[in-house]
């Protein structure tokens, strides 16, 4: 729900920027009128901090802080994803970390065992890779409405290999860390899957802007198979 409202949050204030680049979108072609875009992302934080109440105080907690940032990352006067370094650090944290931080919180009923948090702070900075990829099909339109994303900062090449780069580097550091924690095979899994992104980065890598979306189905899949693999990783390493 928190994701859900970070979405509401950003079609509203981004509905400028999305008639230029997604006319067809809700808000835009309006399909969804008027301030309605704005009354559904309201409700929709409403809702998400009631059904928080559910989960404990970490998973309260951790709920705030997603709101916080969803709207920090589109409203103004904050407004995060003006800076590509700053808006991508948001959403990596609230895409990869705390979904990843609530859920060891609500199953321990209490703070998160430093592995996990570790594991999934690396994820989430990884994500800020991630981020960059969905840049690159809004690179005319960020121009024009004065958002500095990484594509429209760096240039598409750079932005590219940059996103790759931070992409890799989280995973090599788990797997090392894997390794120290006497987990070599789960150590192997992400170093293939890892082996694997390297293989397809450098296909897209080729071609930025036109294969971003070939590599969000196939690469990032491979890095969330990685997350899977560690998260079973980390449940062994505590009942052991």
């Amino acid at each position: 729900m928190v994701c859900g409202t970070s979405q509401a949050v950003n079609d509203w204030y981004d509905r400028h920027v999305d008639a230029i680049n997604e006319p067809g979108r809700p808000i835009p072609s309006g399909r969804i009128p008027g301030r309605w875009g704005l009354y559904i992302a309201l409700v929709w934080t409403v809702l998400s901090l009631l059904l928080a109440t559910t989960l404990g105080t970490w998973g309260f907690v951790a709920a705030i802080v997603g709101l916080v940032l969803a709207w920090a990352y589109s409203a103004p006067p904050i407004r995060l994803k003006q800076n590509g370094w700053w808006g991508n650090a948001a959403c990596g944290l609230c895409y990869e970390g705390l979904p990843w931080f609530t859920g060891a919180a609500v199953m321990s009923a209490s703070a998160p065992d430093w592995r996990i948090v570790l594991i999934a702070l690396l994820y989430s900075i990884g994500a800020h890779g991630i981020m960059t990829l969905n840049d690159f099909k809004s690179v005319e339109g960020d121009k024009r409405m004065g958002i500095d994303s990484l594509p429209v900062l760096l240039g598409v090449g750079n932005a590219a290999r940059f996103a790759c780069v931070v992409m890799a580097v989280p995973q090599v550091v788990v797997v090392t860390l894997l390794l120290a924690w006497q987990r070599p095979l789960y150590a192997a899994a992400v170093g293939v899957l890892l082996f694997a992104q390297l293989f397809l980065m450098a296909h897209f890598l080729r071609s930025p802007r036109e294969r971003a979306p070939w590599y969000n189905g196939t690469g990032i899949s491979c890095y969330v198979v990685g997350m899977l693999v560690s998260a079973f990783a980390l449940a062994a390493l505590k009942a052991s």
